[in-house]
């Protein structure tokens, strides 16, 4: 009789759990932004996230592209060139991501004002 493995069960709201690492950097405010930009656009260089995406570090940035490469979400292409082009665009599983982190980004531009409201009777208390 043949033994096959169960699939690993996660659990976000364990202390332990890997899930909880992935959150962090798909929670992260660049890394929603790296993929909804990828989402729209398919196909970036670095130059055009970092224009796209104002305010983000060279470095964070850098880390962020990493992060996402390591997670399985985003790939970068190197093309033999002078200079040498890099592209980055998002994976099959990174697609899987972007409608959620699409309508997020939409959510928090569409509900800001009421959260402006929400902070400044909050500081007035």
């Amino acid at each position: 009789m043949e033994v096959t493995e169960r699939p690993a069960r996660f659990d976000a709201f364990a202390a332990n759990c890997p899930s909880r690492r992935l959150l962090d950097t798909i929670g992260d405010k660049w890394a929603s932004l790296v993929i909804v930009a990828l989402g729209l656009t398919g196909r970036m260089r670095y130059s055009e996230l970092s224009a796209r995406i104002a305010g983000v570090s060279q470095k964070m940035l850098t880390q962020t592209l990493r992060h996402l490469e390591r997670d399985g979400l985003v790939s970068r292409t190197v093309t033999p060139s002078v200079p040498v082009r890099v592209d980055y665009e998002l994976t099959p599983l990174g697609r899987s991501l972007l409608g959620i982190m699409r309508h997020l980004k939409e959510w928090a531009e569409e509900h800001m004002p009421e959260v402006d409201r929400a902070r400044a009777e909050y500081d007035r208390r």
